[in-house]
């Protein structure tokens, strides 16, 4: 009974049968799929273990973070903004919220270079950087992108995140409120017919200022091209979620005077947890519905590891270098992994691991900026050696040697000739001068 309620579930959800309806079934069809798609993404466990991940980062790296905030605000005159700002980030906790923050703002108050010294202070700049890395490592893992950023962007676009962050925040924030004195703003406020609106508006700042942080955070901080419409999407929906878990959450607190009685002081503890582990989770799910919403295709399949036959891998390495070579032969062209992945209509995901053998036996390299160039003259690369990657390389052995039948082993010999024999020592230059002249052919 269960299959079959099951079986027709995923046949409302995939099928066509919504479609009958026209407009609004179809979008009620789009809206099924991708709540089934993040619901199954997070039974999965991935999406809810880089969650808690990010909540141990977040103890060690929350009072780095805070105080490179400080001190960025405090030289523009607005650090005194700060602390209102955690005050409504942490309003779902009620009492507790006002208390930790005061005790952050203490803890802050109390880092400056003399207290800290080298070492503590290159503690507190590894702890920021290390935050903003597991981010993006976990954002990453959802775009399905196996290759993070080379460590000389890492390093400058995190300094930037952590240095000009804070000042767009509190900027948005101060235009938003002296929008808000500005005279003919209050006129209209005081108006019956706008009065309401801007009453609502101003209740709704707290959730566009999350709206707008979850999708710059989507559309910046993957290690690909992310469209502008689904980061704002995965914003929209991360921003209504984070309204209404704040608003349950809160309402979980207040009545939960048992669980404070039980664990007495370690209770505020729990409850930051808890918070802090809801917030990172609705960040991963919007960064998952942006990806669906960009990539339709991953709706249903989902995550799966992708398998390739011998000979698509084959085809694939001898295509990889081929636009690697066109590219370094085409003065002001590169190429990086994200290019190969949209031109050979293949995810990079599944591109990286033929890359890596590549760049591994020595026949392509990344350049500081991740642009791919071959690693040595395209005339010194033979095709068989970009074969070999797939054919030969990667072999992880056993314990003992495997007892070919002699028959197998002669046969496996003979193909391995043909192959040899088939390519006759080609080189990629010479595939190159082959493209090169078939283009100007057609």
């Amino acid at each position: 009974m269960i299959k079959g309620l099951w079986q027709r579930f995923e046949e409302l959800v995939w099928g066509t049968g919504l479609y009958r309806y026209g407009l609004a079934g179809r979008i009620l069809a789009g809206v099924l799929r991708h709540l089934y798609a993040v619901t199954r993404d997070i039974i999965s466990g991935q999406l809810t273990l880089r969650s808690m991940s990010l909540v141990y980062t977040t103890l060690l790296s929350v009072v780095p973070l805070l105080a490179f905030s400080f001190s960025v605000l405090k030289g523009l005159g607005v650090h005194k903004d700060l602390e209102a700002r955690l005050y409504a980030l942490l309003e779902p906790l009620g009492d507790k919220g006002i208390e930790i923050t005061d005790q952050l703002m203490r803890l802050v108050n109390n880092v400056n270079g003399s207290v800290l010294g080298g070492i503590g202070l290159a503690f507190f700049v590894y702890t920021a950087i290390s935050m903003v890395q597991k981010i993006e490592e976990s954002f990453n893992y959802v775009w399905y992108v196996s290759e993070p950023r080379s460590f000389a962007r890492r390093f400058t676009e995190y300094m930037l995140v952590l240095l000009i962050g804070p000042v767009l925040i509190m900027v948005a924030l101060g235009a938003i409120a002296s929008l808000q004195n500005e005279a003919i703003v209050q006129w209209l406020a005081d108006t019956t017919v706008f009065g309401p609106v801007f009453a609502a508006t101003s209740q709704l700042t707290p959730f566009l200022v999350v709206t707008v942080v979850f999708s710059f955070l989507y559309y910046y901080m993957p290690n690909t091209d992310v469209r502008i419409g689904p980061a704002l999407v995965g914003g929209l929906a991360g921003g209504v979620m984070w309204a209404a878990v704040g608003m349950l959450f809160a309402a979980f607190v207040t009545n939960s005077v048992r669980t404070q009685a039980i664990y007495a002081s370690f209770a505020i503890a729990i409850i930051t947890l808890i918070w802090l582990y809801l917030n990172w989770l609705i960040l991963l799910i919007g960064a998952q519905l942006a990806f669906y919403f960009q990539n339709p295709a991953y709706l249903r399949i989902g995550r799966r590891e992708p398998r390739l036959s011998n000979a698509m891998r084959e085809r694939l390495a001898l295509n990889i270098m081929l636009l690697v070579g066109s590219a370094f032969r085409n003065a002001g062209v590169t190429i990086d992994l994200n290019d190969l992945s949209k031109q050979l209509r293949i995810p990079a995901l599944t591109i990286a691991p033929v890359l890596r053998g590549l760049e591994a036996r020595g026949l392509v390299t990344a350049t500081e900026t991740e642009d791919l160039m071959p690693a040595c003259d395209l005339s010194q690369i033979k095709l068989s050696d970009i074969l070999a990657v797939v054919r030969v390389d990667g072999e992880t052995g056993s314990y003992r040697d495997p007892e070919w039948a002699a028959e197998v082993s002669t046969l496996g010999g003979l193909i391995d000739t043909a192959v040899e024999n088939s390519l006759a020592d080609k080189t990629l230059a010479q595939l190159l001068d082959e493209t090169a002249t078939t283009d100007r052919d057609a």
